[in-house]
């Protein structure tokens, strides 16, 4: 398939619908089905699971228990830098913001506002800051950790749509990630600045779910609602667990002004591990 075609079809199908689905099937416990579509798709993906804690596929009673899989211990050692890469992926852009731009891809742009959901004063906390967006495919690990030890402000769920956010789409769709269902995460590190993981919905997404919260989506009740985590010490260490995915699709974050030295092998389009050195 062309890849305009692809783009004009995400237009088109019923993704929510389409979305609901998937969860629903995701969370069978369909028995040998769900054992052989589990392994179907270890083929189709070339799912490395020697780093799985737990190998045996007829352990996991639904497809996202094994989509979750946590890793074994010592797989994801943890660079010595100020920010370690979150989550597993591939990079789709990174680098500077400008004032309030965000980089999508050639030719698209969005507003760090907007990504937030409508929130200017958070916003403007990252004015002429940094960014990250990693990309997590299907064969990829799909819980995200912490780049950093950083203490909980508050957590936003922003609905939107559910549009693919392969970069066949993030070329396509203008202001992709701003637009996608999300659910943002403010963070204070130890220095008191702030950061932010946005998880952003895609198709098929079932859900996003995070530790301290459990899963977020659904219910997906159509307005944007905040809880402020201020009033606690919910305090994560740099590479622990902070949320996943049903089903995978994208982080971005978000750093503010300041000296920032990117990991020099970084790349757009590069493979990333969790742990590996992001900035130092």
């Amino acid at each position: 398939m062309s890849e305009p075609l692809f783009v004009a079809l995400q237009y088109v199908i019923p993704k929510l619908a389409l979305t609901r689905l998937m969860g629903w099937l995701a969370g069978c416990r369909a028995g040998g089905l769900t054992h052989w579509v589990i392994r179907r798709f270890i083929a189709r993906y070339n799912v490395n699971m020697a780093e799985a804690a737990e190998q045996d596929i007829t352990r996991f009673a639904t497809f996202n228990e094994f989509f979750t899989r946590a890793l074994k211990d010592g797989a994801r050692p943890l660079a010595a830098a100020a920010q370690v890469c979150p989550v597993d992926g591939a990079i789709s852009q990174f680098g500077a913001i400008e004032q309030d731009q965000i980089f999508q891809a050639k030719g698209h742009s969005y507003s760090t506002t907007a990504l937030l959901g409508g929130d200017a004063e958070l916003a403007k906390s990252f004015e002429n800051g940094h960014f990250a967006t990693i990309y997590l495919s299907p064969r990829d690990y799909h819980r995200i950790h912490m780049p950093a030890t950083g203490r909980l402000l508050q957590m936003t769920y922003v609905p939107g749509e559910l549009f693919s956010v392969n970069p066949a789409t993030a070329r396509g769709v203008p202001g992709l990630f701003a637009r996608n269902e999300r659910v943002v995460c403010v963070f204070e590190d130890e220095a008191g600045k702030p950061f932010v993981l946005v998880l952003v919905g895609a198709t098929i997404v079932g859900s996003m779910a995070t530790v301290w919260h459990g899963v977020v989506n659904p219910p997906r009740p159509g307005t944007i609602w905040t809880r402020d985590y201020r009033d606690q010490q919910i305090v994560l260490k740099q590479g622990e667990e902070m949320g996943r995915f049903l089903l995978g699709s994208t982080v971005v974050l978000l750093y503010p002004q300041g000296d920032w030295q990117w990991n020099p092998a970084w790349a757009p389009a590069a493979s990333v591990r969790l742990g590996e050195m992001m900035a130092g």
